[in-house]
Parts: C-alpha cells; structure tokens; sequence
C-alpha cells in the first residue's frame, strides 16, 4: 500500500505563505474544495483556483478545517488530540442512514416479519462473520463456512475457527447491545473472537506486552501503523468505554452513527491485542450502533463492502495519521461503507420479494396440488423453517387424520416438505430453498416432451 505524503500543517504554511493581497481569496477557501473532503496527496494532483497556488489552496483549506475541527479523548502517542468535523458531505450521509437504519425503510415489511426476521438477521450475521475473517487472512470459501455454520460441524482449520468465532462473536454483541461497554466486556469479546486461533492462547482477552513488539505492516513488510506502548493500554481502554457510555463529548453532542465509527477507529489505533484487533474493532461498532437503537445494523455487513476495497480501508486511516490527527476521513470512508451496505440490503430485499411473489403466482397456478396444500406452501413461505404435524393440518382444515397424512406425504414425495421422526410423530418441514424447488417443479411440468433423440418433439 502506498503511504500517503504527510499533509502540511497550519503552523508550517503559516511560515512560507504570506497573505499579503490574497487573504480574502485565501480565507474564503472552504474545507472541502467542489465538495469533497481531500487530503493533500489528493489535492495536490489538482489544478487550484487560478490566483493561488497549491500552498496557498492547501493553506486555506486547513484554516477552515481548523475552525470546525472537534477534539475527542483519543490521543496519539504525542498526547496529541484526534478531531473531526462535519462537512456536509458527512451531514448528506448521516440524514440518509438515520432515515434508514433507526427509522422506517420501505422495504421493512420483509426484515420485520417474524417469519422471515429471524432468516435475514442469521444470513447478515454470517456474511458478516465470513468476510470479516476473509479480511483477516482466512481462506475458506464463502459456501463452505456458510454449510459450517448452519449444520452446526466443528471448524477444521483455523481459517473457519477464525469465522465460526466471528459468528459466534456478533451473537454475544446482539446480546450485550443493552449493557455498558466496559474492559471485560471487550476482553470476552477478544476472547470469542481468536479462542483456537492464536499462537499462545493465553494472549486471548489480554493485553499485549512491551515484548510482542506489534506493528501494522502492508504485504510488502512497510510499516503502517506503531501502536502505544503497551504500558498506556489499560488508561486508554479505559478512556475508549467512558467514551463510548458517555454518549458524547464533555457533554455535547456527538451523532450514534459517528461515535459507532470513531469507537472502531480507537480501538483499531490502539491495537491492544497481539492479534484479531481489526475484528474485535468491527463487532464494538455494531455493538454501539445497536446500543442506539440502529436497528438495521443487524442485517447490513460493513466487512463485505470493505472486502471489496481493503487498500480503501486502510488508506482512510493512514490519511487521518498523516494530516494532524483529522479522523474526518475515516469517518467519511466508514459513512460511505455504512450507505452501500444499506443500498445492497435493499437490493437483496428487492431480489427476495420479486422471488416471492414469482412463487406465489406459480402456486396460484398449481392445478395439481389441492387448495389445503396451497395454502401451507403459501404459509411456509411466508414463515420459513415452519413446522407442520398430521394434527396441525388435521385442525386447520377440519379433514381426516388420513386426508391430512396423505396431503402432507405428498409435498414429501415432490421434494417440497423435509420429514423426519420425533418419538412416535413424523414432522414436516418446509425446505429451506422451498422457492428454488417449487419454481423448478413448475418448469418441470411445462417442459416439452422429448423424443428418443431427446429433442423437444
């Protein structure tokens, strides 16, 4: 990855840009040139306002962004404050994800149902788990982890240890959304997320030492990142809780969605573990999104938009490193990831509902299959992973114990129901890519008939 060059500051253009009879022009730069929050790598590749120069350009743009720049309680290892600010570009994106992820989406109706609620957090929390891993080095398919997870067999390497923990991770974040965060809970968190995976274990939900000696390097050895020393660990884990319970700082106002991403950010800058900090640093932001309230956090995946882009990722924290501790790229980075995995949730939703209603219209035409079979294929789709018993379909349709076994081993027998034994009771499930097989049983009945040649006669 390439380093960025590190961005002029203030104090230094203050010395080689003399004002003179171009300070109105200067002044009146804004923070974000044409609307977009660049840092001097990017800007210096760009033709400025005909009067100034780029010094002078740059300069101006740093005033301003020193004006609105608000300071948070991270610290660099100069003891020097991390700021950001929001410039509309970031204002933009937080209207559209506040509309989404803690109001009302149009395509709500999908996630909320409960029969299909609990289908779409578990597909989320997987993918979430997957490509979270995958940017951490493992290499098991995305099929592959997906078959581990749901038939519930022990991981056999450690690349799907890394993503049955990453699972099992997001679990224990879902479930401690209403509690404070404090050290021991992102120790166990640390704890979930490299149990089997590390050298030592004992490492796991503890503290690097002065001795394991972490850097942060690319594929190519450069170094990116030198965390703290290990001695300041506790003071600033201690810091980052207080701040993500404070729900502010020093008493103002601060947006969820901002705090969810710096929250990622400290604890990625501090790397406090030996190993697993960029996933440990990604379960705390989808633990304070849910903490307030950001309900749709629950079925969007951040780590498969980053995975697409990982040199994105991590260049938006080397811009904040080298330009006076300004995390507004980081944020903006993080917002833009936030918005496209929202935008590919609707994309999956709108996908999922045409597929619905496709199935629905194929039943609707389904002469062969009686109106009580009908309407339990309707009811399963609607609630999947539904369970239905020869009493169950006896008493909602009012028919005989033989009628309903019949009706019920004849969706067995088209593939469509899965049957299996409790005690001395057989039930009957709805398979899980019900829609898949009733639309291949459907092309089956309109297919042409073949003659010996096997052409359509």
């Amino acid at each position: 990855m390439k380093i960025p060059i590190f961005a002029p500051g203030v104090a230094d253009l203050a010395k080689s840009v003399q004002l003179g009879g171009k300070a109105v022009e200067i002044m009146g730069v804004g923070p974000a040139p044409d609307g977009k929050y660049l840092h001097w790598d990017e800007l210096r590749h760009r033709q400025p306002p005909s009067n100034l120069s780029l010094e002078e350009w740059w300069f101006g743009v740093k005033l301003a962004r020193s004006i609105a720049l608000k300071p948070i309680p991270l610290r660099d290892k100069a003891g020097r404050p991390f700021k950001y600010m929001l410039p509309d570009s970031v204002l933009r994106l937080l209207h559209i994800i506040d509309q989404n992820a803690s109001g009302g989406i149009q395509l709500a109706e999908e996630v909320t149902n409960p029969g299909t609620r609990d289908r779409y957090i578990v597909n989320s929390l997987i993918e979430e788990s997957i490509t979270s891993s995958q940017l951490e080095g493992a290499s098991t398919t995305a099929e592959v982890a997906r078959d581990m997870i749901r038939s519930g067999r022990r991981p056999i390497d450690r690349s799907e240890r890394m993503i049955l923990n990453n699972f099992a991770a997001m679990r224990f974040v879902q479930e401690n959304r209403a509690n404070p965060l404090t050290p021991a809970l992102v120790f166990e968190l640390h704890r979930i997320v490299t149990d089997g995976t590390l050298d030592d274990g004992k490492s796991a939900g503890e503290f690097r030492t002065d001795e394991d000696d972490i850097v942060v390097s690319d594929p190519y050895g450069n170094t990116l990142h030198v965390p703290p020393p290990a001695g300041e660990l506790p003071d600033r884990m201690a810091a980052m809780c207080e701040f993500a319970n404070s729900k502010g700082t020093d008493g103002a106002f601060m947006y969820p969605v901002v705090r969810a991403i710096l929250l990622h950010f400290w604890l990625a800058f501090d790397h406090p573990f030996v190993d697993g900090n960029g996933r440990t640093a990604r379960a705390l932001f989808y633990w304070s999104m849910l903490a307030d309230r950001y309900w749709l956090a629950e079925y969007i995946s951040i780590s498969r938009i980053l995975k697409k882009a990982p040199g994105q990722y991590g260049r938006a924290f080397l811009f904040t490193e080298t330009d006076d501790n300004d995390l507004t790229y980081f944020v903006l980075y993080q917002l833009s990831v936030i918005d496209r995995a929202i935008e590919d949730l609707k994309a999956y939703l709108r996908k999922k509902m045409a597929e619905l209603r496709e199935v629905q219209a194929l039943l609707k035409r389904s002469a062969d299959l009686n109106h009580r079979q009908l309407a339990l294929l309707g009811h399963a789709l609607k609630h999947p992973g539904r369970s239905y018993t020869v009493q169950s379909h006896q008493t909602s349709h009012r028919i005989s114990t033989g009628t309903a076994r019949t009706d019920l081993l004849d969706l067995t027998a088209r593939h469509l129901l899965d049957k299996r034994k409790a005690g001395k009771a057989f039930i009957f499930t709805a398979a899980e890519d019900l829609p898949t097989r009733l639309k291949a049983s459907s092309a089956e009945k309109v297919s042409p008939p073949r003659n010996a040649t096997g052409r359509p006669d």
